[in-house]
């Protein structure tokens, strides 16, 4: 059984499935209060009627940055203990997830390898896991992602070695197929933004209610609510936190993004703290007809601006890069 403080990195497995979370329904409020947490726009998401000429459904499109924050809430019964969170790999939106939708995560530990240990620093190790979430029992999200954990027993060496793989190569074309059959029309004229070109929005956002977001997607890891246990004098914010704005920002400079159906990768490569301003610029690397729209492989960067403060990261005049992402968006 899995403690309630843990698991700690020697106290899994690879092929261990650990205990999921409680279902969760996706409805109006949750969807309401996430909205006020990173002021997206795109049209399905906000729009009833727009969701209905796009996608002939009823039901209002779920924001696919929702999606994946309550997946990987869902996920954190394996890193409550979280030290950092090193990347997420291959995350495949495979089928759309509308208000009213029910969610359940599975968690399964896919390779471990110890990290290296310096003398003075407690040891730790690093956990693939697998990752499905399924919307109403049937798959709607898969991705790999991959936390640091401390050690229960710091004397201990458990000597895992296991090859925790790469990103591969981007291929816009594995993601094509995961362009749903819309009307994009309805969306709007194609946006003209040319391959390599890179739009940086003007538009800088905060952070604030970080512990808000952490709770509302039943985030469990406690570097994200707990000073205490950060390594720096304030809560690490929850790295979602910033591609949800990421996500924002990209629908302010893309107009008529329908939804995002995949990432490439997302790589927190700098800490994000209460009150970092943000900016984010996007590069348009890559673009394929798809499903009668467009998939579009899209780089964002998000740099943090924060006042010099004792114990902190300084990020200086020109901040610091602290988001690297490559998302495959679906628009007209």
């Amino acid at each position: 059984m899995i403690p309630l403080d843990g698991p700690f990195y020697d106290q899994l497995a690879v092929g261990q499935e650990l205990p999921r979370q409680p279902s969760a329904t996706i409805d109006e409020g949750t969807a309401a209060l996430y909205q006020s947490l990173v002021g997206e726009r795109l049209a399905m998401v906000l729009d009833t009627d727009v969701s209905r000429a796009v996608n002939a459904s009823d039901r209002r499109l779920v924001s696919p940055s929702l999606v994946m924050q309550l997946s990987i809430g869902q996920s954190t019964t394996v890193s409550r203990r979280a030290l950092a969170n090193l990347f997420y790999r291959n995350v495949r939106l495979v089928r759309p997830v509308m208000i009213g939708d029910s969610i359940e995560t599975r968690v399964t530990v896919a390779g471990l390898a110890d990290a290296s240990h310096r003398p003075g620093r407690a040891r730790r190790g690093k956990v693939l896991v697998d990752v499905v979430t399924f919307a109403n029992g049937i798959e709607a999200v898969a991705y790999q992602r991959c936390p640091m954990l401390p050690q229960l027993d710091d004397e201990a060496v458990p000597g895992h070695n296991d090859d925790l793989g790469t990103t591969p190569d981007l291929d816009l074309g594995a993601y094509v197929e995961l362009v749903p059959e819309w009307d994009f029309a309805a969306l709007g004229p194609p946006a003209d933004w040319a391959v390599g070109e890179t739009v940086s929005d003007p538009t800088r956002d905060v952070i604030d209610g970080a512990t808000s977001l952490a709770r509302l997607t039943h985030n469990l890891a406690m570097v994200h609510r707990d000073a205490e246990l950060s390594p720096y004098p304030q809560r690490l914010v929850y790295g979602g936190h910033v591609v949800g704005l990421a996500q924002a920002s990209l629908s302010r400079v893309l107009p008529g993004m329908a939804t995002v159906v995949g990432w490439h990768h997302c790589d927190h490569t700098g800490p994000t703290f209460e009150g970092d301003q943000l900016s984010f610029r996007h590069t348009l690397l890559d673009v394929a007809p798809a499903s009668g729209g467009r998939a579009l492989a899209v780089q964002v960067e998000g740099i943090a601006y924060r006042p010099d403060a004792d114990g902190l990261p300084s990020t200086g005049s020109h901040g610091i890069i602290v988001l690297d992402w490559i998302l495959i968006a679906a628009a007209p």
